[in-house]
């Protein structure tokens, strides 16, 4: 069986459902395959238990695509992101630094929700759109390109022609790999888990990374939980110790967690599961093939590290969606698509070189690097001009 379109979209993840919604929303004929179904509810088997802060340059894309209406209320915003140096001979704040968002702007940095509830809404807003077709339990397995279509074969032997495929399947993208784009990268020998805590002492909106050794600890505000304060937890260490805490009993774990927190919002109770994965840095040698465009961990994946990864993603998008609507005719052209090379590329090699960094301060061990970690933070917190730039640069703007 074969069918037309006009963009295929390989991946149902937050990216690729977002782009799907937001295409949608463009009156362009779109259909979306992902291998497995999109689990939609926190308590399912295989619930995805992160959370995505989305920064104020993400939320046009987000309201563009019908979905703002539908996340606001379910959000908890980020109006500070503190910064604790936990690195001395106990692990208790000795440095706590506070970037504050009415510094540059009059709104928040961003916006924090569960990752299983944004698949639940975009899932609802693509039911919506008749132009929108999602199709779970399907993966893509070929691609064949030429200068006007792109012929994209699906794991039920259907084969669709579209004039634009978008990869946004993965750090392993079956599309990218079609299509012969090679990729490079970083590891770290970390992992993180992910899951949600309740704590007795409210987060007054402040998002907060402790860092001692091995990778950032950071509690991320959600919204109330039963009344209780409630925050996301990503806590990065390396392979061996996340695999020995993963073990723990629940009492065991609360206490080492509460302990890694330097207990900043008193003692933290697990209210979720754990997740795990493993941290890697990684950059496509080129954003598009012929009539293929990559966005999202197809093209860039970075350490969760100051809510860099999502928003980057719908900044790809973001440059998509400028193009297709300025150029409609031009939709997969080589044309468009090296001008979305040009735009996207660049700043995300310089923005991955930059988290990589940051994460391998985080991992510092030795006490007399701790200490210049810490001296670091001053020195740039103090500088209110530098503080500034710093925090523009972290959410995309300038």
């Amino acid at each position: 069986m074969r069918e037309d379109c006009d963009i295929l979209i390989s991946g149902g993840g937050v990216a690729g459902l977002t782009a799907a919604a937001a295409f949608g929303t463009l009156g362009l004929r779109v259909i979306v395959v992902d291998p497995t179904p999109p689990v939609t509810a926190e308590t399912d088997e295989g619930a995805d238990l992160r959370t995505t802060a989305f920064l104020q340059p993400s939320i046009p894309v987000l309201r563009a695509a019908g979905l703002w209406a539908r996340l606001e209320p379910h959000a908890a915003a980020l109006w500070t992101m503190r910064i604790i140096d936990a690195g001395g001979a106990m692990p208790e704040p000795r440095i706590i630094k506070d970037f504050r968002s009415e510094e540059i702007s009059e709104q928040p940095f961003g916006w924090n929700l569960p990752n299983w509830l944004l698949r639940r809404e975009m899932v609802a807003r693509l039911a919506e759109l008749p132009d929108v077709s999602f199709r779970p339990g399907m993966a893509t397995t070929g691609l064949f390109t030429r200068e006007g279509e792109a012929i994209v074969t699906l794991s039920t032997g259907a084969r669709i022609t579209c004039r634009l495929a978008l990869a946004a399947d993965g750090r392993n993208s079956t599309l990218r790999a079609a299509a012969g784009i090679p990729v490079k990268t970083l590891t770290y020998g970390q992992k993180a888990l992910a899951f949600a805590v309740t704590h007795p002492l409210p987060h007054q909106n402040i998002s907060t990374e402790v860092h001692r050794s091995g990778g950032p600890f950071t509690l991320v505000p959600l919204p109330d939980r039963g009344g209780v304060p409630a925050s996301a937890v990503v806590w990065m260490e390396r392979g061996p110790e996340i695999a020995r805490l993963a073990a723990l009993p629940i009492a065991d774990f609360e206490a080492e967690m509460t302990a890694r927190s330097a207990g900043v919002l008193g003692p933290l109770k697990r209210v979720s599961r754990l997740t795990t994965w493993p941290i890697i840095a990684q950059v496509a040698a080129r954003m598009t093939g012929q009539r293929l465009a990559l966005m999202a961990e197809a093209a860039h994946v970075v350490p969760p590290i100051g809510a860099q990864g999502l928003n980057m993603s719908l900044a790809d998008l973001s440059s998509l969606l400028d193009l297709a609507a300025a150029h409609p005719a031009d939709l997969g052209s080589r044309a468009m698509l090296d001008r979305y090379h040009r735009l996207r590329h660049c700043e995300i090699e310089a923005r991955v070189a930059g988290i990589d960094l940051l994460n391998r301060a985080s991992m510092l061990g030795a006490p007399w690097l701790r200490d210049a970690r810490a001296g670091a933070l001053n020195a740039i917190y103090s500088l209110a001009p530098v503080r500034r730039t710093l925090m523009k640069a972290g959410l995309g703007v300038r």
